[in-house]
């Protein structure tokens, strides 16, 4: 039940959430400290913790939520989901967490929005819905954990930017990789100079498309049993037997109406909806979108470019037919110029690129990825973060992301992926994209956010809406 107010000195209302956004210093030292390694115990007050409610459950979502169940200072009280089996399980998985029945269930996003008591708010919808749930909840005056692109297109992006500044809210990125210290060694050292000036930058991302679940492979099957001769989904369009096989009425358990929202409704089939929605434009990015945000961002935090982006973009991609199940790019390329006469290869499938960011100077190279960490100088490969005395420039350090998150909701201070550097990070992505389906080199104006003299390319900054849904 939202939390009931009482009267204040001043006769104001008065209540935890309001506390909590104005106490400042003093009343987070606690919660500091345990960032410099003291311990939280388990016996915060419950007026002092955060009530946070978790919107989206079908994958990220609950890895989110257990990182939040693990913090003592913030109590899970809402979830949300419009799949109701997975509504269920993550109710009944908080609640066993905290051996109560506290956390309540919805359907709506904007019934858990409106409740007063909760203070902030994990968003994890596919991307097609960001914009509409984010400024939502910025409106509603909760801070955010968003997950990455920031926004299905450039437009939205630049939405739900104005959203949080114009309403003073905390914003984290799920660009997690910030948290993690050998990104951060990695970043401080091009920052310092050591590798010299910077004149190129890959970035490398995953291609294809992924079978996360084996229902890519279930759906190949039941095609070929149906007379359809196809070994990907990117072949199978409308009208072929194959396709015919694999539309159906969607399962009970999910409202599709709610889930394809603002997009162009679209039949129901399976390897379009959880988990694959990434790799039908209509309401994922692909391969590109999807990582732009995770690379990209570590590229930007390198090169001290979080608050610009480039000034030419220029590539191509293999596109299956725009109307194929799965229609996004399975491999791709392109080439950015940035200011200060850094230029930068995104790409995704390619051999030569490989997976993750590699930063290139004049005097050395350093590379990472989740998988490891390599550089032309085998003493900085020594220690998680960068010597002492080689840290000229210190770069925001962060040892748990969403620990960054709810101390930053307390302080009131940046976190360490604000929501500027999520759509920083996430534009080169999307200007790619414009790129490889217009076939032309886009310019682009980082200050005006604008793509110079090309009407029919700056359409693509946005998209149409199916009522009532509307971009605000």
């Amino acid at each position: 039940m939202p939390e009931k107010t009482g009267t204040g000195a001043l006769g104001r209302p008065f209540n935890r959430r309001r506390f909590l956004k104005s106490a400042g210093t003093a009343a987070i030292l606690p919660t500091v400290l345990r960032g410099y390694g003291a311990a939280q115990t388990s016996t915060t007050s419950p007026n002092n913790r955060i009530n946070v409610g978790v919107i989206g459950m079908g994958w990220q979502g609950p890895g989110n939520t257990e990182n939040l169940l693990a913090l003592s200072d913030c109590q899970v009280v809402a979830a949300c989901d419009i799949d109701a089996n997975h509504l269920q399980e993550a109710v009944k998985k908080i609640n066993t967490a905290y051996g109560n029945e506290d956390c309540k269930g919805y359907h709506d996003f904007r019934e858990l929005l409106s409740r007063d008591d909760i203070d902030a708010v994990m968003i994890a919808v596919p991307d097609h819905w960001h914009e509409i749930v984010a400024t939502e909840a910025a409106r509603r005056k909760k801070d955010i954990y968003g997950e990455k692109p920031l926004g299905h297109t450039l437009a939205e992006q630049q939405s739900i930017v104005r959203a949080v500044k114009e309403n003073k809210i905390v914003w984290q990125m799920g660009s997690w990789q910030r948290s993690v210290p050998m990104f951060h060694k990695a970043a401080e050292i091009v920052r310092n100079g050591l590798i010299g000036t910077v004149t190129h930058v890959e970035v490398g991302l995953p291609g294809g498309n992924s079978d996360f679940d084996g229902v890519g492979k279930a759906s190949l099957a039941k095609a070929a049993a149906a007379g359809g001769k196809v070994s990907h989904l990117e072949e199978i369009v409308p009208g072929s037997p194959a396709w015919n096989a694999l539309v159906t009425d969607p399962p009970k358990e999910l409202d599709y109406e709610m889930w394809i929202g603002p997009s162009k409704m679209e039949p129901y089939i399976q390897a379009r909806s959880h988990k694959s929605w990434r790799w039908n434009y209509n309401t994922g990015g692909g391969q590109l979108l999807d990582w732009i945000g995770h690379h990209c961002d570590i590229a930007h935090w390198g090169l001290d470019f979080d608050q610009t982006g480039p000034l030419e973009v220029e590539g191509s991609g293999e596109l299956p037919p725009h109307d194929a199940v799965w229609n996004s790019a399975t491999k791709f390329r392109f080439e950015l110029k940035y200011p200060q006469d850094v230029t930068m290869t995104i790409a995704g499938g390619h051999k030569d690129i490989r997976s993750g960011v590699k930063w290139i100077g004049s005097e050395g190279w350093v590379w990472v990825d989740r998988g490891g960490f390599d550089a032309s100088n085998a003493a900085w490969k020594q220690g998680k973060y960068l010597p002492r005395e080689l840290r000229k420039v210190k770069l925001y350090t962060s040892s748990d992301h969403m620990e960054n998150f709810l101390d930053c909701i307390r302080t009131r201070q940046k976190t360490v992926t604000p929501v500027e550097v999520g759509h920083n990070s996430a534009t080169p992505g999307h200007l790619c994209h414009i790129s490889m389906l217009t076939g032309k080199k886009i310019r682009w104006d980082a200050k005006e956010e604008k793509i110079i003299d090309d009407p029919e390319a700056s359409k693509l900054m946005t998209r149409e809406y199916r009522g009532p849904w509307k971009m605000s």
